[in-house]
This record gives C-alpha cells, sequence and structure tokens, in this order.
C-alpha cells in the first residue's frame, strides 16, 4: 500500500498571493512546488517566449546551423534520419519544415520498429549513400551510435547528431552534436525532448537567414510542444512555457493534420489540455510507429489535403484503437506470469512474454509499475533477439543501473526512469539475475509515497476554485496536479459504468456534511466494489474538476485513491 504524506512547507502565503495577484491558496500549492524564489514563482505563472533561452547558447546549434547553410547553398542532398515514436516524428517534421523553407534539398527517412529497431543503423546509413545523401542529420538518436556514424563518416558522409537522449561513454565521430546533455554545454535548460532541440536548430537557421521570429512561434513550436508532452518530459522551466504556448496554438490551430486528428478523436478545441495530448492524441502518432510504420504518422503532419489528413488520422485512430486491445491482453499474460513465479520477489521485474508485440513492452512495462510500485522491465522476442522497454520508479536509476551489466546487450540506451536494450535470448535469465543482485532497493525504495497538498473539505470545492487551479496548468511529469485529501467520507451510492466496466461513479459525504460525486478509474471493478463493502467510512484523495456532459456542467471529484 501506498504511504500518504501531507506536504507542510511555510511561507507567508497572503503576500505571495498579495504579489502575483493569487489567492492564498493556490500561493500554498506553489510553495509546495518548492518554487520559492520570486523569478521562479513569475515564470511559473506568467512565463512567456521571451523567457526561452536563445538556441545560440546550446553547444553545436550554432555549427551545425551554419553547416547547414553551406550545405543549402551547394544545393547538397540532406537527409533527415528519425525515429519512431512521437518525439522523433515531431521532430522529423520540424526539421523537415524548417529545411524546405530554407530552401533545402531534403528527404526524410524513419526506422520500422520491427525491421530497423530503435535508432541508426547501418542500412539506415547505407540506403542514404546510396540515394546519394550528402549529410545526415539526426533527430531524437545518433547519440548512442558511434559504430554507425562512424560507418557514414568512412562513406564520406557528412554527419550531423540532434539528440537529448543520456550520452554514452564512447560520443559518436559526427560533424556536430547538438544535445543540451553534454557536460561543456551552457544551455541553461537540460531537459528538452528531441522536437525541441531541432526546434531550437531551426530557430538558429531561420534567424541565420533573417526570416522573422513569429514563423519559429507558429506551427513549429506547437509540434515540439506535442512532443515535450508525448516524450513525457518534465514540465518544468523552459519545457512548461513551451506547452502552455504550444497549447494556445493547437486549440486555434489549421494545420490539416492536427485538426483532424483532434476531430476524429472528438475533442472539445476550448478544452483541449495536456492530457488529451499525453492521452488521446499523442498515442495515435505513436501507435503508428508501434503497429504500422512512423512513415504514416509523418505523412499526417506533413499533408496539406485535408481529405488525406482526415483518411490518415482515422487510421491512426483505428491502430491506437487496437493497441489498446492488444495492451491489455499483454497486462495480463505479464501479471499471471508475476503471481505464479518467483519473480514476483524480485526487486526488479523482468518480464518475458516471447509472443507480445515488441512496441507494446514500454506500455505494459509502466502499467506493471504501476501495479506493483518496481522497476519494470518487458522484454519480447524480435525477429533477431530479444528486445524489450523498462520503465523505473524514483529511487532506481534504470540507465545507470543497467550499464552495469552492458557485457549481456546488443544494443542498449536510455534515461534514468526509462530504457530500452536487446540482447540474445539466452542472455534473459541472466540479466534478471545480475540486475537483482546489483539492486540496493530498500523496502522504503519499494512503497510508493503519494504527496498530498492539503486535506480540503467539500465544502470548499466551487466552480471557481477549479478555474483558480486551472493557473498552475499544464499538468504532467514535473508538474502534477495538487493532490487533496479527505477523511471520513462516506459512499451514500454508486454504480459501474465503461464499456470496460472499469469506471465507478458515486455519490460522496464527508464530514462536514457536504456531498459530492466522484468517479474512480480501476482496472480491476471486482476488487475495487469487494474492498469498498468492508468500509464504512474510507480516507480519500482527489482532484476537483469540472465534468461536461451534453453542455451541462458539474463539479465532481476525480479520486485518486482511497484506504
Amino acid at each position: 500500500m501506498a504511504k500518504w504524506v501531507e506536504i507542510r512547507k511555510g511561507a507567508d502565503f497572503q503576500a505571495i498571493g498579495k504579489q502575483f495577484s493569487i489567492s492564498p491558496f493556490t500561493a500554498r500549492l506553489i510553495r509546495n512546488k518548492d518554487l520559492t524564489e520570486e523569478a521562479d514563482i513569475r515564470e511559473y505563472l506568467y512565463g512567456g517566449m521571451e523567457d526561452l533561452h536563445p538556441a545560440s547558447l546550446m553547444k553545436g546549434i550554432p555549427e551545425a546551423a551554419e553547416l547547414l547553410l553551406e550545405k543549402i547553398r551547394s544545393r547538397a542532398s540532406i537527409r533527415i534520419i528519425g525515429d519512431y515514436d512521437i518525439d522523433g516524428v515531431c521532430a522529423t517534421y520540424i526539421l523537415l519544415q524548417g529545411l524546405e523553407k530554407a530552401g533545402a534539398r531534403v528527404d526524410t527517412d524513419i526506422p520500422d520498429r520491427k525491421k530497423d529497431g530503435y535508432g541508426l543503423n547501418q542500412e539506415l546509413v547505407r540506403r542514404a549513400f546510396e540515394a546519394g545523401v550528402d549529410t545526415i542529420i539526426t533527430c531524437d538518436n545518433g547519440i548512442a551510435a558511434p559504430a554507425e556514424i562512424a560507418y557514414a563518416k568512412e562513406m564520406g558522409m557528412t554527419v550531423i547528431v540532434t539528440d537529448h537522449h543520456e550520452l554514452q561513454e564512447i560520443l559518436p565521430p559526427a560533424d556536430v552534436i547538438v544535445n543540451p546533455r553534454q557536460p561543456d554545454c551552457l544551455y541553461p535548460y537540460k531537459k528538452l525532448c528531441g522536437a525541441a532541440v531541432a526546434w531550437k536548430l531551426v530557430q538558429m537557421l531561420w534567424d541565420r537567414l533573417g526570416y522573422p521570429r513569429e514563423m519559429i512561434c507558429g506551427d513549429l513550436l506547437m509540434f515540439a510542444a506535442f512532443a515535450t508532452v508525448g516524450d513525457v518530459m518534465d514540465l518544468t522551466g523552459e519545457n512548461r512555457i513551451l506547452v502552455r504556448e504550444g497549447l494556445k496554438r493547437l486549440r486555434l490551430t489549421s494545420h490539416p493534420g492536427m485538426s483532424a486528428l483532434i476531430q476524429v478523436n472528438e475533442i472539445s478545441r476550448e478544452r483541449l489540455s495536456a492530457f488529451h495530448i499525453g492521452f488521446v492524441l499523442g498515442p495515435c502518432i505513436n501507435a503508428s510507429g508501434r503497429l504500422d510504420t512512423a512513415k504514416r504518422a509523418l505523412e499526417l503532419l506533413d499533408t496539406k489535403d485535408p481529405v488525406l489528413a482526415l483518411e490518415r488520422a482515422r487510421e491512426l485512430k483505428e491502430l491506437n484503437d487496437e493497441r489498446k486491445e492488444l495492451t491489455e491482453q499483454g497486462i495480463e499474460a505479464a501479471v499471471d506470469l508475476i503471481e505464479n513465479s518467483a519473480v514476483k520477489e524480485d526487486r526488479v521485474l523482468v518480464i518475458y512474454l516471447p509472443d507480445c508485440h515488441e512496441s507494446l513492452a514500454g506500455i505494459i512495462a509502466g502499467r506493471i509499475r504501476e501495479r506493483y510500485y518496481k522497476p519494470v522491465f518487458v522484454l519480447t522476442r524480435g525477429e533477431d533477439a530479444v528486445k524489450g522497454s523498462g520503465r523505473s520508479i524514483e529511487a532506481y536509476s534504470m540507465f545507470e543501473e543497467m550499464s552495469r551489466c552492458r557485457e549481456l546487450y546488443l544494443k542498449y540506451g536510455g534515461h534514468p526512469m526509462a530504457a530500452g536494450v536487446s540482447m540474445p535470448e539466452e542472455h534473459v535469465e541472466a540479466f534478471r539475475q545480475r540486475l537483482n543482485e546489483l539492486c540496493t532497493l530498500t523496502k522504503e525504495d519499494l512503497t510508493e509515497v503519494i504527496h498530498i497538498d492539503m486535506a480540503l473539505p467539500f465544502s470548499w470545492v466551487t466552480e471557481g476554485l477549479v478555474e483558480e487551479l486551472e493557473l498552475l496548468e499544464p499538468f504532467g511529469k514535473g508538474n502534477t496536479k495538487p493532490v487533496f485529501g479527505a477523511r471520513n467520507v462516506q459512499i451514500l451510492g454508486s454504480r459501474v459504468l465503461g464499456k470496460n466496466q472499469n469506471v465507478l461513479r458515486m455519490k460522496l459525504r464527508d464530514e462536514s456534511g457536504a456531498v459530492l460525486e466522484g468517479i474512480y478509474f480501476h482496472n480491476c471493478m471486482n476488487e475495487v466494489l469487494e474492498d469498498l463493502q468492508k468500509k464504512p467510512l474510507m480516507h480519500i484523495l482527489y482532484y476537483p474538476e469540472i465534468n461536461e456532459f451534453r453542455e451541462q456542467k458539474n463539479l465532481q471529484l476525480r479520486v485518486l485513491n482511497y484506504c
């Protein structure tokens, strides 16, 4: 069971509220996010485009922009090689648009997840060489491909790497590397996604060409923001500004592909939020690379034909619906394996599902991590090796820990909270054993801690309060929704809803006697109902929201946890 801890941080909330034209209530929530300096609070609440750092500060960007200008002037053939996830597709599109508008001879290639695997490989390099490509520019990949880039250099090609992933011991011998994580990079904000790095490079390129700054702040910013949420980057600092500004543009966009994707998913533009990118629109882009080819998603973004855009958007939504069904099947198989084997006792879960679609490994790993609160690797059988993805917990730096047994892998890469790996099938059990032998996680590390912002009686929940909470958006990783608590809550009535019977709607009364509707999502609703029958009263964690249905607005509580 998770441990609930109330955040208690002191400050003069009245003074903060007065200074920034917010209520003391909101001031306390901001203090809970460890924002104490005036400049940080002001940027958090009101930061705009003028607060973004100059692209020229990022190591490699001035050199990359100059090199690209030389290639454009000499009419050299440039190929963008991206990745098959949302960040890679958006980064590819941003560079494609940026270079086309600069007059470049440019095309794209995106690896096939099953045939090519993650990132740059020799086949992609060979294809580029045979097509007469002079310059390869990678996006959202390349930093972990020294051998492949050396191969491209041997064939006489120029290579520019743009990436945001962790650096490995050996850097690729590229002509220029653009990555804010380089130790001697002066760029102040290190947590940009691959598409945002690409956007920064295009900004520098267009600045050199004298293009008006407004150009870079349109659709390309929107796609950098879209990828930032979709790639689950921290919504702090510069990312928060990018996403807030990007959402403004997304709600008003006339971009054919994005407009079609919003339409087929029946999303209200007025209420469109980071949630819709992360859980509705973004997964459609990712589904293309998971189950088909990411080139279909790129075609959606690149087309100017609204009819073709609508056709591609429908295809991506259908692929995402299929992905959801396959994911649920994979989760059931993973839980069955854990519950009926010695794996359950491991501190690091390594789950081998040979028949699972390899593109779903990361999603399944994330869901299993949520259920067991342990670092999780889900491995599947690929065409030539076992491939998989890992999802971690705060106390376990996944990329660092898996690097300690790198001799078992054919290829690997990632972040502290997520990783990808491929290995021979005969190494799977050794991988599981080594990770657990090296693991130093304690029982305390393996207990999820949920931080509660404050106890909040139901009588405080009003439409005005919900609107005030919108000041703290966009929510996501690194800027989570506030969590409120209520003790001794009584369920006055309940019913199960939803196609998959995974939604519980309740009428709730708290200690003060105030009554509100509550909604709770869970994939094992029978277990929840059985548990609730034993509880005449319960303590809940919740977030207040406005439910809009058939043009009616009603207050409700999104129940996050209970005991």
